[in-house]
């Protein structure tokens, strides 16, 4: 090739890179170099604080009294969307009624300690069933379908999510809980935890303040239904000292899969309550998150 020619091409290509980088440099004469900012701080989420309430309602399933109920739930920080909390219902004992959650158990304060420590926001909340032991009557009293078809359903239109609900109770109400949740009659049960259930084994006649007879015993045979609690979650506690301690140890026996709780020095009373108490809303909490 003539040597001439490629001098020529090569003064060319040398002219084309010239002008590409005085056009580049003509293009960002006079840009800012853009700064990276550093990583901006988040505040820490600010402390939920738990508020109460209470009210009434007229209840088909508790004819001529007022059925009153109690609510404790963790204030959401304002200027987000409003979550959408689980709530876990309490059953009282026999003699007791809405109020025995925040005023025996203090379980508002409890509430407020478990969010404090991290624990997962939920609610709870209370409702009188009188001493009818949580399921259908021959006075004509069925506090457990006023429980499912009236005061669930209050709480879903107040907010809480009714597909992450707890069950839990003591005595009296220990037992009706786990006979609700065995029985599956409330869609939404996550968890359900008993405080010294009141569970027999065999109807007894003594019993018939809580069977209308033996027939009305086995339709709601707790030892019979535990089958259903297979795929629950599951907590049972009961004092060492308490009188249904040995019932409560069998129940527990023959319940399928993993039980949580177990059996601490206390009796039948409210000071033993209040000390699992704080055990009790961490494994709701955990199993309605």
């Amino acid at each position: 090739m003539d040597q001439s020619a490629l001098t020529r091409r090569r003064l060319l290509e040398l002219a084309v890179i010239s002008f590409g980088a005085s056009a580049l440099t003509a293009c960002t004469e006079g840009l800012v170099p853009v700064e990276t900012s550093p990583p901006v701080a988040t505040e820490p989420p600010a402390p939920l604080s738990v508020r109460t309430s209470a009210g009434s309602f007229n209840s088909a399933y508790r004819p001529g009294v007022a059925t009153h109920w109690s609510l404790a739930a963790p204030d959401m920080p304002p200027g987000n969307p409003q979550p959408e909390l689980p709530v876990a219902i309490f059953l009282h004992g026999l003699g007791g009624d809405h109020s025995v959650l925040l005023e025996n158990l203090a379980a508002d304060e409890a509430l407020q300690r478990h969010l404090d420590a991290g624990g997962a926001p939920f609610a709870i909340a209370a409702v009188d069933g009188g001493d009818n032991w949580w399921h259908p009557r021959a006075n004509g009293t069925d506090t457990q379908s006023m429980l499912v078809r009236e005061f669930a359903p209050f709480l879903g239109r107040r907010g809480y999510d009714l597909g992450r609900i707890g069950l839990f109770g003591l005595s009296m109400g220990g037992f009706g809980a786990l006979l609700l949740a065995s029985q599956g009659r409330l869609p939404g049960v996550r968890a359900v935890a008993a405080l010294s259930p009141a569970v027999w084994e065999a109807y007894d006649p003594r019993l018939d303040s809580a069977f209308d007879g033996p027939a009305d015993f086995a339709a709601h045979d707790v030892f019979a239904l535990r089958p259903g609690l297979a795929a629950l979650p599951k907590r049972i506690d009961c004092g060492t000292g308490d009188d249904l301690a040995a019932t409560v140890r069998d129940y527990r026996a023959g319940l399928p899969g993993a039980v949580e709780g177990g059996f601490q020095p206390g009796g039948h009373d409210d000071d033993y309550w209040r000390s699992v108490l704080p055990d009790v809303l961490s494994f709701l909490g955990r199993n309605l998150a």
